[in-house]
């Protein structure tokens, strides 16, 4: 089994920054990524940016410019984090991280629980 825990989330105004942690625990060991996917209220989920097992990373065309995602590998735990800069009022949602890994069965995902980001003056 795999457990995700994020951190973070927060209000902050336009243009500040924030970082988003996401730490996965339990049998890791077929990591293959690790990313963050946000959903506003209205909007479907949708991928913020991911990271893969050997640190190479993948933004979405709206965030590449602002955002950096990095990971941390240790052996019973990783960590996946999300630097958020200049934000703005359309980043306002919940940022989720997702876990993607190998069994012997083949490939799965796990999410968390959500963090809630919001942008307001």
């Amino acid at each position: 089994q795999v457990q995700l825990m994020e951190s973070g989330g927060g209000l902050v105004q336009p243009g500040e920054s924030i970082t988003l942690r996401c730490a996965a625990s339990g049998d890791i060991h077929g990591l293959r990524s690790l990313g963050w996917y946000r959903q506003a209220p209205t909007n479907q989920r949708e991928l913020v940016a991911s990271i893969d097992g050997e640190g190479i990373p993948n933004y979405a065309k709206s965030v590449e410019d602002r955002f950096v995602v990095s990971i941390s590998r240790e052996w019973q735990k990783s960590m996946v984090y999300l630097r958020m800069r200049d934000l703005k009022a359309e980043d306002t949602a919940t940022y989720y991280c997702r876990y993607v890994g190998l069994a012997t069965y083949g490939e799965f995902e796990v999410w968390g629980q959500g963090t809630l980001v919001t942008v307001s003056n």
